[in-house]
């Protein structure tokens, strides 16, 4: 700063008049790439001293001319000299009462100088000359980098604030201005809501004390919010734009590292290359006189071929007396063939007449097969039967679960009872069937009666049979109930899925049930033709009463046979419900997996978010600790 306060001493003497002292303690006092003239009293010769030294002056960056009641002449000459000034990046005017003459030089400085980017013109009266305040917005327009103007308490009227909407369309670097404590109105205010929709940088527009309406106020604010969000995703696109240039540099400085590593191991190769194409040259040269040594190997090979040659002459003409030899073999293997050739013919007749035998036995063991079949498929018929009344009884066990529940205390001792029942029916219809036979062999005469009895008791000992493997089916259900009555309640969402399908298939043994009854029907009405046969065939019953009995102990023994395979569908039914709670139990090792990593992916979302607000919180004390710290916060406070 020493020799910048020579050089303005200097260019005072030049013009003809003495430094000011004052101006001289400013600069001797100022820091580094500042200067502070604030409240001293400039005269013209100072300013026009001044604007020569800012001319080529390459230190300052901050110029404070505030309060320093600048003339218009002063003013003019200062800007003249800021004009083709590279250098200054910060200019605050306020306090000095600028005009028009003030306003045109503005205008100059904003048209010509390409390095100022904040400027105060505080407290000044730009507004008041209308024409030159329109120059001074034109510059403005055209102005490319100045980013902070501010104009608080220049009386500014709603035409002045029209022109700087014009001015504000067609910038595209200004980003803060202040336009507080001015007479724009409702018409200046409206002209500049209407230009902020052209204007992307401006992000921070103040109008307080204008006499503007709240409306548009609030719209001025909604823009300034709209162009700061984009401003700062611009700045992120930026930031990620350079961290992306970073990153490519360095992949182009690895590339480069990449490419050096290879040619040097492309020079090690040549390297190699050369003392292995010598090591090559050594090895020809050995293999050469391998080569010699090998051709004397040849040619006493070839003496040895010649010796077998004459040798294979010998073992030729051998050959000739064999083959002659192996002609008179195959004539008499042609013969010995036309003879097995006809001793096979005989015996493929021989073989016919045997398969046409045994087709005769296999179509009679077929029809013997046939008879047993339909014996077979009625009782599948009786066994299917059965398997639907036992699922029909599976089916009322499942809609009735949430009963017997509540029910279980009187189930069991009714099960009690019909057990007792169930053995003392047992005993009497077994009492019954021989007491039955014995009184149809000393009665033919009452066969008839007897026959109605022998049916109805018939008819009560199947139902008593039914209704004991029912009762033991539901004793073993009622277990089973009891050890799944907890899963069943884990169990209940899949079951009503199953129950769709059981109500189709409800739906299938009702049309079923329907033509069994239907059957049932007809057989009654055959019963009661029957009945009326009766009278004639009482009889002949009585001689078909022994083959009767012979049928009724077949019977007996298809109806034990029955009952084995009873036992071995209820043990294939044990073995179904046990697949069943495995395969539950597998399901909900399944849904405890899916919990864990549904938990584990919930722990990662709100990991996730806590880091995003910690981000948005760094975000959001990093923009006010810039706010706080701006250099316009501080040099510019609220009116």
């Amino acid at each position: 700063m020493e020799e910048f306060r020579r050089t303005y001493s200097r260019l005072c003497k030049e013009s003809g008049a003495e430094p000011q002292e004052t101006v001289l303690q400013q600069m001797h006092q100022l820091p580094q790439g500042r200067l502070d003239l604030a409240t001293q009293s400039l005269t013209v010769d100072t300013c026009r001293a001044l604007g020569k030294l800012l001319q080529k002056e390459a230190l300052l960056t901050e110029l404070v001319l505030s309060d320093c009641m600048l003339s218009e002449e002063g003013a003019v000459l200062l800007l003249q000299g800021l004009c083709v000034n590279t250098i200054v990046r910060f200019l605050d005017l306020k306090g000095n009462n600028l005009r028009a003459a003030g306003a045109e030089a503005l205008a100059k400085l904003l048209r010509q100088n390409k390095s100022i980017q904040s400027l105060t013109l505080e407290w000044n009266s730009l507004g008041t000359w209308e024409e030159a305040f329109a120059a001074f917005c034109g510059a403005l327009a055209a102005n490319g980098t100045l980013r902070q103007l501010d104009l608080r308490n220049n009386q500014i009227s709603h035409k002045g604030a029209e022109e700087l909407a014009l001015a504000l369309k067609s910038n595209t670097s200004l980003q803060q201005l202040d336009l507080r404590w001015n007479h724009i109105g409702l018409l200046g205010g409206r002209a500049l809501v209407n230009c902020l929709p052209s204007n992307r940088t401006l992000w921070k527009l103040e109008l307080a004390g204008n006499s503007i309406p709240g409306d548009i106020l609030r719209a001025v604010e909604q823009a300034m919010d709209h162009n700061q969000d984009r401003q700062t995703a611009f700045r992120e696109s930026q930031a990620r734009a350079h961290v992306l240039s970073k990153e490519v540099r360095h992949l182009r400085e690895e590339k480069s590292k990449q490419f050096l590593d290879l040619m040097e191991t492309i020079d090690r190769q040549r390297e190699e290359m050369v003392r292995s194409s010598k090591a090559s040259a050594a090895r020809v040269g050995q293999l050469q006189e391998a080569l010699n040594e090998r051709h004397s190997i040849i040619n006493a090979l070839k003496a040895k071929l010649q010796m077998a040659e004459a040798a294979l002459a010998l073992s030729e003409q051998k050959a000739q007396d064999l083959g002659e030899l192996l002609a008179t073999a195959e004539q008499e293997q042609r013969s010995l063939a036309q003879r097995q050739a006809k001793e096979h013919r005989l015996e493929q007749q021989e073989a016919a007449e045997r398969e046409s035998k045994l087709l005769r036995d296999l179509s009679a063991a077929n029809e013997k097969n046939l008879l047993l079949q339909n014996q077979v498929d009625e009782l599948e018929r009786k066994v299917k039967s059965q398997q639907d009344q036992l699922f029909l009884t599976r089916q009322e066990l499942t809609n009735t679960a949430a009963e017997l529940k509540m029910r279980a205390v009187q189930a069991e001792e009714r099960l009690e009872l019909e057990k007792k029942r169930s053995r003392k029916s047992l005993e009497d219809a077994e009492h019954l069937r021989f007491k039955e036979v014995e009184h149809m062999t000393r009665h033919l005469e009452e066969s008839e009666r007897a026959m109605q009895e022998r049916v109805q008791r018939l008819e009560a000992a199947r139902l008593s049979l039914e209704e004991q493997q029912r009762l033991a089916h539901l004793e073993e259900k009622l277990r089973l109930l009891a050890q799944a009555r907890d899963e069943a309640q884990s169990a209940c969402l899949q079951q009503k899925q199953a129950v769709a399908d059981a109500q189709a298939r409800a739906s299938q043994l009702d049309r079923q049930v329907e033509g069994l009854r239907r059957r049932l029907e007809e057989l009654q009405q055959e019963l009661s033709n029957k009945d009326q046969e009766k009278a004639a065939e009482v009889t002949r019953v009585r001689l078909e009463l022994q083959e009767q009995n012979g049928r009724l102990q077949a019977e007996l023994t298809a109806q034990e046979a029955l009952k084995e395979k009873a036992a071995a569908l209820e043990r294939q039914l044990k073995v179904m419900a046990s697949d069943h709670r495995e395969a539950l139990l597998d399901r909900e090792s399944e849904n405890a997996s899916l919990r864990e990593k549904l938990r584990l992916k919930q722990a990662e979302i709100a990991r996730i978010r806590d880091e995003e607000a910690q981000r948005a919180s760094f975000l959001q004390n990093a923009v006010l600790a810039y706010v706080q710290g701006s250099p316009l916060r501080t040099l510019s406070p609220q009116k």
